[in-house]
């Protein structure tokens, strides 16, 4: 059974027979943090996580939080987006509802993120820096979607 509200004449679902990989595509390949992201890897990324889809009034998909966990001890919150000229209506603090309310997340130790910009959004859900940030490691990649036979 689907984990979906509504808001105004917007509809928020984790069904992922809704998710328009497509549109998605369209605005990762654009944003920041995934430019030129292929197809096949926005198509293989939402197969493989817990995504809560956001659609317009008329069902076009318009934006996305997509989750990444094992749905026991650590999720990862990542590709939020709401379409620009849907802002501004509630969407992003519903879906964070909707995500904080999830009953897959429930109990979990960790919850992160990572963001440029939108830190005071996820302040009202409790997230802050980290409080040990010595104890964290990454490896990046930096421009992955750029090299040479990536899919």
């Amino acid at each position: 059974m689907p984990h979906e509200i509504s808001v105004s004449d917007y509809h928020l679902s984790d069904d992922p027979a809704r998710l328009d990989a497509r549109a998605v595509h369209a605005f990762l390949t654009r944003s920041y943090w995934a430019e030129g992201i292929p197809l096949a890897t926005v198509e293989r990324s939402l197969a493989n996580s817990l995504c809560i889809g956001i659609y317009a009034p008329a069902g076009e998909q318009v934006g996305l939080v997509r989750v990444i966990s094992d749905f026991t001890t650590f999720a990862y919150l990542c590709d939020v987006y709401v379409l620009e000229e849907h802002r501004g209506r509630g969407l992003s603090k519903a879906a964070m509802n909707l995500v904080m309310s999830h009953p897959r997340l429930q109990g979990l130790r960790r919850l992160q993120l990572v963001t440029q910009d939108a830190h005071g959004l996820y302040a009202q859900y409790g997230f802050k820096a980290l409080e040990l940030p010595e104890r964290h490691m990454e490896l990046r990649t930096p421009q992955p979607y750029r090299r040479s036979g990536y899919v």
